[in-house]
């Protein structure tokens, strides 16, 4: 009986909620164009605000109405915070509030990160850094790819680290022998580095001509000689997880 209730309470609910959603206007057809328009971009500015989260199309098409264009109303968010110190960006296949990059360095001395800011809020070594690079451009990879790249061990240490932080995932096994774990970048990767999907890494080529990564170096083991310094030796490592 007790769980019956429990139920028909749920139920109720769910009732009450799908009842406010009818009831909430999206249409605002009673409006003229100019204010129905104005309504809309608040909503939308409001709920990427609340939003811990970025904050996807679908769930902003549920906030205006059916012949609303999404896109044209971020563009006219962004421009009226043209000058404003935050911006609307999109990220991680939907928008955030994002602090400008002028204002990191203001952010980070207020509260010891750049809080709300594109990125760099994880603490992370250089050599974290490249071998979150190499995931981001040649994943699906394994540790052992990596280490063979960099030509020393990758620990499990590290991986584990970039793991904490939410920025690396396990991939799909490799169809290599033993079948180890292959490692890919999450969603918490293009929102750490402000990216909105992964399209949006700087070009391989374009990195190359600036001298930034060389596929050469990489693949012998050359790219950073400072690499064995940086205290994430894990002697006797073995295999993959």
């Amino acid at each position: 009986m007790a769980e019956a209730a429990r139920k028909r309470r749920g139920q109720g609910r769910s009732d009450d909620r799908r009842s406010a959603d009818q009831l909430f206007d999206r249409e605002l057809d009673h409006l003229p164009p100019e204010v129905r328009w104005r309504e809309w971009m608040n909503r939308v500015e409001a709920t990427i605000f609340a939003a811990s989260e970025p904050v996807t199309r679908e769930v902003l098409a549920r906030i205006v109405g059916r012949t609303c264009s999404i896109d044209l109303l971020i563009d006219d968010i962004r421009e009226e915070l043209r000058g404003r110190p935050y911006d609307l960006v999109a990220i991680a296949g939907g928008w955030k509030h994002l602090t400008r990059p002028a204002y990191a360095d203001a952010i980070r001395s207020a509260f010891g990160t750049a809080v709300g800011g594109s990125g760099g809020a994880v603490d992370m070594t250089q050599s974290e850094v490249l071998v979150l690079m190499c995931i981001a451009y040649f994943q699906p990879i394994t540790r052992a790819e990596l280490s063979s790249f960099f030509g020393k061990e990758v620990s499990r240490d590290l991986i584990g680290h970039l793991r904490g932080a939410a920025l690396i995932a396990s991939g799909p096994r490799s169809p290599t022998p033993g079948a180890p774990y292959t490692y890919v970048t999450t969603k918490a990767f293009l929102v750490e580095f402000g990216l909105d999907t992964l399209r949006d890494l700087p070009d391989f080529e374009a990195l190359e001509d600036a001298g930034l990564l060389s596929k050469e170096k990489l693949l012998a083991g050359d790219i950073m000689p400072g690499f064995s310094n940086d205290g994430d030796e894990d002697a006797g490592v073995a295999g993959d997880e």
